[in-house]
């Protein structure tokens, strides 16, 4: 399929299950990218759309200021966007957005995957496990919490965020085929979370550096008049 983007498009990759290295036969394409309006825009009363849905399904795109608010505060799909091994568009300014990349990481973005894992955990009703082999919804959703948590120890160990998962695809597709046992699933999370505990935030900065970004916004600002 021939890529479609929004105008102003200044990076498009593929995330989700093809970025994480965990798609089935049945996994859909997952788009996100990063546009930038023009700036005489922003000087009207109505102002322009912050994010924009397709033209393909599962693509959603954001304006640049609006993506970089996301990720200073350490949103995983907008992170995750950054260090995506499928680039399908980038242009100079998404070069420049991709190697600005570190300025955005901190002790938020090892928080906001921990929360996002804590969230999936919630909905997915841990007083009522999911079938063996059953419940593929929730049986997926728990491999998604699994790798979010694997995502928050991959920033604390190493400071970026972990997208393609390697050596973890063969547990993680079990998990999300329902043939592994909950109470092993549990103890999965358990040990995920004590290191998350011993190591917080021990690799990344206290506080992204907000002031290379906004930088890098009034130069994109300027460049779009």
């Amino acid at each position: 399929m021939t890529l479609t983007a929004p105008g102003g498009t200044v990076l498009s990759v593929v995330i989700g299950s093809r970025a994480y290295g965990l798609e089935t036969e049945e996994s859909d394409v997952d788009r996100r990218g990063v546009f930038v309006t023009p700036t005489p825009m922003f000087w009207r009363l109505d102002k322009p759309p912050d994010h924009v849905e397709g033209p393909l399904p599962e693509q959603l795109s954001w304006e640049v200021e609006r993506f970089c608010a996301l990720a200073l505060e350490g949103n995983p799909a907008a992170l995750e966007c950054l260090w995506s091994p499928l680039v399908e568009l980038v242009t100079p300014v998404g070069e420049r957005l991709l190697a600005l990349r570190r300025a955005f990481l901190s002790g938020k973005a090892e928080r906001a995957f921990a929360g996002s894992a804590a969230r999936q955990f919630h909905r997915l009703g841990p007083q009522d496990p999911p079938r063996p082999g059953g419940d593929a919804r929730r049986w997926k959703m728990a491999m998604h919490m699994i790798r979010l948590l694997l995502g928050a120890a991959h920033l604390a160990r190493h400071g970026e965020p972990l997208v393609e998962v390697g050596v973890h695809r063969d547990r993680l597709l079990a998990v999300r085929r329902g043939e592994t046992p909950w109470p092993e699933v549990l103890e999965w999370r358990g040990r995920l979370l004590a290191e998350l505990d011993e190591r917080a935030g021990s690799a990344l900065p206290e506080r992204p550096d907000r002031a290379a970004v906004e930088e890098f916004l009034i130069e994109v600002r300027r460049s779009a008049l």
